[in-house]
């Protein structure tokens, strides 16, 4: 070969070599970089958390309150809308078209699906985009379960991985299938998101999951991979393709005949979207609960879900309360009305009835509402008075008008609503009168502290200053249907206070069960008061100013109010088996006058006593009397400066203009000083009645005369 010709040849075999080496050094790399993402992919893998790491599945679903007879009054309302179902549950339709479109080889691999991800790998690749996710149904279990921030990168899709195959080998086929239907979201509607299929069927279908039929389920198969994108009420034409796309992947898979699956696409959405997922019975009660609980608990553990909370509402009390209020005052330019009843022997709170309509005002008059109590506010006087031994039958005080000064709190009058006054009367006489002259010098010589302080020990909890308007039922703050129930509920139970319970029991998740407001009984008076107190307002009932409440119970017992100007009317009474005070009046203002409601002015012994007495009659409340105890109260004969001990005595009585500048002050009036009484109501406006005996006839509902 000569020299030229080897020549030629020697960049050929040149060449190749370099080829070679080039070729063999990519190998290498290759290898090492195999090496280093198979350690990098080890070493993410080895950092994932445990499945033991993973939280369970909520057990419960949204919070469901219950009334006591075990009716639902509806669910707390919660940014998840979560109702948990068995596997046994979901059709088969929604189990296969799950399958066919999120993962049709579940049955076939351990919880990765290779040969899904690298279809998905060409597909996206022809697509030029992400066209397809890689994700089994394992996998989007454990996302949901173990891994608390997911973000969209390889790491989390390693992680992913390793957690899908653990719990693959953990788990049937039919109890991750079970699980992913209790986590998967499928759209939020009203800032709720529907977690589940037993949510999502009643949001978007308004039915139960197991009613669904093959359309519903297959839009409902559609929605978890792009769940705002699918929604069928924001977006219908591509939430139609998109279940369409469900069903022509499960005919492509033989789970149905191509007949079925056109006949199913030829429909239509068949959306019929719930309206009241949250809607609530009794919704100013439910509204209390819910705020209840949220102080117990707070406010992620009662939005959270799966609380089991059992209540003390009566649905049928409830319902005959509205129906009395509704019936006595029809009009829509009538006064409003609340009422609570409790049963005094547990505190049970049986019915809270609003008359007002929930979607125009929320506020829970029975229960938030503070307005002047009017004359029910000198039943803490008379029990102040009697706990004192003080005699309400001989016990004697004049009716007339009082001008007068006091040095602790200043110049006070008082007057009766129509100037008309009753002369030397024993308390018992006042009280069936409802007479303001008589209690306003019973409250100065029992001391206005001291009444202040009946009160709160019965069940008032507002704010009260032991000044003497208080007595006749001038208040600063005012009070509520609720408070008043429940402090005449204390005689009720002949004189143990028990706290407004609304909540008997709440069962959590893990089972545990919690009792909340569990009873309290506290003695605040003894028997013979409690006792002598009700025989008391029982004749007020009977022959005075509250007798259009009786129904002939002969254990009832109750006081009417009415303040000045007639802005607010009352009627608080009770049994020993239910307590109960009504309220009328006009919430947007404490201005408006009932001076012509239906014709009539309006008292307490008017539309308030007639609804407590449609109540107890129309839910057929059984009598119950309070039985006379059989110690007996040791009577003081005579008490107080304002006092007379019969009605012989001639006695004079700091009256009109009295007082003076320089006398002691009366009884009990110390402690509150600068006093303005122009800063209160008076109290004035009770029920002027003649003095009994005989009893006067009660014109309740006749003009000017009503609730004498």
């Amino acid at each position: 070969m000569t020299q030229r010709n080897r020549r030629r040849r020697r960049p050929h075999g040149g060449i190749g070599a370099k080829l070679l080496l080039v070729f063999g050094s990519v190998f290498v790399l290759l290898g090492i970089g195999a090496i280093a993402v198979t350690s990098w992919v080890l070493d993410v893998a080895a950092d994932a958390p445990s499945l033991s790491s993973c939280k369970r599945i909520a057990k419960g679903g949204n919070s469901v309150l219950y009334a006591a007879d075990g009716t639902k009054l509806g669910l707390v309302r919660s940014p998840v809308s979560r109702q948990l179902v068995s596997i046994e549950r979901v059709p088969k339709s929604l189990q296969l078209a799950t399958v066919a479109i999120e993962d049709q080889r579940f049955y076939q691999h351990g919880g990765v699906d290779y040969e899904g991800i690298l279809r998905a790998a060409v597909k996206d690749l022809e697509a030029g985009e992400p066209a397809e996710g890689g994700s089994t149904i394992t996998q989007q279990l454990v996302r949901n379960l173990c891994i608390r921030k997911p973000e969209r990168n390889l790491e989390r899709k390693i992680v992913e991985a390793k957690l899908a195959v653990e719990y693959s080998e953990r788990h049937s086929r039919k109890e991750i299938l079970g699980s992913y239907f209790n986590v998967a979201s499928y759209g939020t509607i009203e800032g709720s998101t529907a977690v589940g299929v037993g949510a999502a069927s009643r949001v978007f279908f308004s039915k139960p999951v197991w009613k669904l039929k093959l359309p519903e389920a297959a839009l409902l198969a559609g929605l978890p991979q792009a769940p705002s994108e699918y929604n069928p009420l924001l977006n219908p034409k591509a939430a139609k393709a998109r279940r369409n796309q469900v069903l022509r992947q499960m005919r492509k898979l033989g789970y149905l005949g191509a007949a079925r699956a056109k006949r199913a696409m030829a429909s239509g959405l068949r959306v019929d979207p719930s309206s009241s997922y949250f809607d609530h019975r009794e919704p100013y009660f439910f509204d209390y609960v819910e705020e209840k609980l949220i102080e117990e608990y707070g406010v992620d553990a009662v939005r959270r879900g799966g609380l089991q909370v059992q209540t003390t509402i009566d649905p049928e009390l409830q319902r005959v309360g509205l129906e009395a209020m509704r019936s006595a005052l029809p009009y829509s330019t009538d006064p409003a009305a609340a009422l609570v009843s409790v049963d005094p022997r547990n505190g049970h709170i049986r019915a809270m009835v609003n008359s007002s309509y929930y979607d125009q005002s929320q506020f829970n008059l029975a229960a938030q509402g503070h307005r002047q109590p009017g004359s029910t506010f000198k039943t803490f006087v008379l029990t102040t008075a009697v706990k004192q031994g003080i005699d309400p039958y001989s016990t004697y005080y004049t009716s007339k008008p009082l001008d007068l000064y006091l040095p602790k709190w200043g110049h006070w009058t008082v007057h009766t609503a129509d100037e008309g006054y009753l002369g030397t009367v024993n308390l018992q006489q006042a009280t069936v009168a409802s007479d303001n002259t008589v209690f306003a010098q019973l409250d100065l010589d029992v001391g206005p502290e001291a009444v202040a302080a009946t009160a709160h020990a019965m069940g008032i909890v507002s704010p009260l200053d032991g000044i003497p308007a208080e007595g006749i039922g001038g208040l600063r703050i005012g009070v509520s249907p609720l408070e008043m129930a429940s402090a005449y509920g204390t005689l009720a139970d002949g004189g143990v206070r028990r706290k407004p319970i609304a909540i008997t029991k709440v069962v959590f998740p893990n089972g545990k069960v919690d009792h909340p407001e569990a009873e309290d009984p506290q003695r605040r008076l003894s028997r013979p008061v409690a006792w002598q107190v009700t025989r008391l307002l029982h004749d007020n009932i009977v022959e005075g100013t509250g007798t259009a409440a009786y129904t002939n119970c002969a254990g009832q017992a109750g006081k009417t109010g009415t303040t000045d100007g007639y802005t607010d009317a009352w009627f608080a009474g009770y049994q020993p088996n239910l307590a109960t005070a009504v309220w009328v009046g006009y919430p947007e203002s404490n201005d408006v006058s009932m001076s012509s409601v239906h014709g009539i002015i309006v008292f307490g012994g008017t539309f308030p006593a007639e609804i407590w007495h449609s109540l107890y009659s129309g839910a057929g409340v059984p009598c119950e009397e309070l039985s006379e105890p059989n110690q007996k109260i040791e009577w003081a004969p005579f008490f107080g400066r304002y006092a007379r001990s019969s009605p012989r005595d001639d006695a004079s009585l700091t009256g009109s203009g009295g007082g003076g500048g320089d006398s002691e002050p009366p009884p009990g009036s110390a402690a509150v000083g600068g006093y303005d009484p122009d800063a209160y109501a008076p109290g004035a406006g009770q029920e002027p009645m003649a003095v009994p005996p005989p009893p006067p006839q009660s014109t309740v509902g006749g003009g000017k005369s009503a609730g004498r």
